[in-house]
């Protein structure tokens, strides 16, 4: 049969991502307490494609992602990364794996359990001189107390839910559960998803204790993650969903060095 993608196209402008988007896929992901987890990723993934050629393979890159059923790892990401670049003639890939991450969490005071999602992706990109780049994200739910309402009110002081977005590029392994934990102690109080009355208690007092900016909650996340010399480069940001405001009150910082050859993905 006649290959069309394969034929030549002579408008002389060359591609820089190309391929499929949001395909939904199960796959397992390394968890620091029980060894795999099961979970249903949406996958993005792009090659170039030079100026004279008219299209990529759509197929072929579905074809690859039986790799990733047994488990997703630095070390099958760099090969996914690889046979992208081999099977479709390309000089650089692209991919992206969105999940959500569970973590059971036990409540402050009853003991309680329940599930608690993170939302989690893993960006790599594999380049024409063999340059490779890795970067782990990662968003946490948190909730803050406003420093200023407490101070200035006689009665309480104004709380939301916010969320904090760390990215890390690293040396070798990075646990999705280190970084949670990071912030949610640099946080007013973390999010729970089952509390009973005594619960809720706990969290509202210790909120209220312990108020937070979002300049304070993303210079707090920073300082432990300037401490990990695995990570070579980091951005922090934390939004917080205003109680008192039609808007958001957000805060960002980017510390560290980008492998050489590469650019922010």
């Amino acid at each position: 049969m006649i290959d069309i993608q394969k034929q030549r196209d002579y408008r002389n402008i060359p591609i820089d991502k190309v391929g499929i988007k949001g395909l939904r896929y199960p796959i397992k992901v390394l968890d620091k307490s029980s060894g795999l987890q099961s979970t249903v990723a949406r996958i993005n993934m792009y090659v170039d494609l030079p100026h004279q050629c008219k299209g990529t393979h759509m197929s072929r890159f579905v074809e690859m992602l039986p790799r990733f059923r047994s488990q997703v790892s630095l070390e099958s990401i760099h090969h996914i990364l690889e046979d992208m670049k081999r099977i479709l003639e390309a000089q650089s890939s692209h991919i992206e794996i969105t999940f959500p991450y569970f973590i059971e969490k036990t409540s402050p005071v009853s003991g309680s359990k329940g599930l608690m999602d993170y939302t989690c992706s893993i960006i790599g990109a594999s380049y024409a001189d063999d340059n490779r780049d890795m970067v782990l994200k990662v968003s946490v739910p948190i909730t803050s107390v406003c420093p200023c309402s407490k101070e200035i009110s006689d009665f309480g002081a104004h709380n939301q839910r916010g969320e904090v977005l760390v990215s890390t590029r690293f040396k070798k392994l990075i646990w999705i559960e280190d970084i949670i934990t990071i912030v949610e102690r640099s946080a007013s109080c973390e999010v729970y998803s089952v509390l009973k009355r005594e619960d809720e208690k706990y969290v509202t007092e210790k909120g209220y204790q312990n108020p937070k900016f979002v300049e304070d909650v993303v210079r707090d996340v920073s300082q432990c993650m300037m401490k990990d010399e695995n990570i070579t480069w980091f951005s922090v940001s934390a939004e917080n969903f205003e109680s008192i405001h039609n808007h958001s009150a957000y805060a960002y910082i980017e510390k560290g060095t980008l492998p050489e050859g590469v650019g922010k993905i």
